[in-house]
């Protein structure tokens, strides 16, 4: 090999390491730093019951069809299908094996905000910290502290079942350096506490979007649809448009949405159905001015 193909090689070597080094700096897992969880004192649980309501995390991490004390033990392990294969939601138990009872206040933040799991890991974005970005620290930290309080599951949930190459976690960099934020989804006047208020709770612990929204090939949403309907991730029909443009609920008012988030009631005399029945039993838990705040939102955002 002459000097010249040596150099060329070697240069050719070189510029491969620098942009894999490059691209793995990019798409690295992001954790806030230490310091970001500290001084937050002792947690509101009152608030963190709240803000796990608004979450809905029953809905997920309880066993399915689980019913009154029932809904509160999350051992985890429901399959949830998708284009890209079948997660499995973890135990977040307080149990400290198989549950998320040997995390700190930072894993589990860093999990809720940063989509990074306690080992440094990426998250799949099946579970919505995109959506749960927006929570404040205090909220983590108060949330946190409702969720120790929670009874223990020994239950193992099953690792996720997907296929190449969408099982390679390094793949999610890339992934969260395309759709990840933690900026407003919307426009809106936040100069209105209660649009303000509103805001936080759909696009962030409500995680309204994350049903709500189409989604692009890769798994993110369509910005420009926010709230516009989506197909249904179970696979049978559509979850609605819930702007002011809807078929569905775009001639209701404000205190139409609010009753019907508190009763399960439309104005037309119909009833909630299908997995809208646990969000709305979840929604009814909480106070009536973040329901009012959540219809405001509603009403606020623009119209498909």
């Amino acid at each position: 090999m002459g000097a010249r193909v040596r150099k060329l090689v070697s240069a050719v070597v070189v510029l491969g390491v620098v942009a894999g080094g490059a691209a793995w700096w990019l798409t690295r897992p992001d954790p806030w730093p230490a310091a970001h969880w500290d001084g937050l004192g002792a947690p509101d649980v009152a608030n963190g019951e709240q803000l796990f309501w608004a979450g809905g995390c029953t809905s997920c991490h309880a066993a399915a069809k689980s019913e009154g004390d029932a809904k509160l033990v999350l051992s985890g392990g429901l399959p949830l299908k998708s284009p890209f294969g079948t997660f499995h939601v973890p135990n977040i138990s307080p149990d400290e094996t198989a549950g998320i009872g040997g995390w700190t206040l930072a894993d589990f933040g860093n999990a809720m905000t940063r989509g990074v799991g306690k080992q440094g890991e990426h998250l799949y974005p099946s579970f919505p910290y995109g959506s749960y970005a927006r929570l404040t620290s205090k909220d983590i930290n108060d949330l946190w502290g409702f969720l120790k309080t929670l009874p223990k599951s020994a239950n193992v949930a099953p690792p996720h079942d997907l296929p190449f190459p969408f099982n390679i976690r390094l793949s999610l960099g890339g992934w969260k350096l395309l759709f990840f934020t933690d900026k407003p989804r919307v426009t809106v006047d936040t100069s209105d506490p209660k649009i303000a208020r509103g805001q936080y709770l759909v696009e962030g612990p409500g995680h309204c979007g994350e049903c709500h929204t189409p989604r692009n090939a890769l798994g993110g949403f369509e910005a420009a649809e926010w709230l516009a309907g989506a197909p249904n991730p179970e696979g049978e029909g559509r979850i609605p448009d819930i702007t002011p443009g809807s078929k569905t609920i775009g001639s209701w008012s404000e205190s139409d949405i609010a009753n019907y988030l508190e009763t399960g009631f439309t104005p037309e005399f119909d009833s909630a159905g299908g997995s809208m029945v646990e969000v709305q039993q979840n929604m009814a838990k909480l106070p009536a001015s973040d329901r009012e705040a959540i219809a405001a939102y509603l009403k606020a955002v623009p119209a498909k």
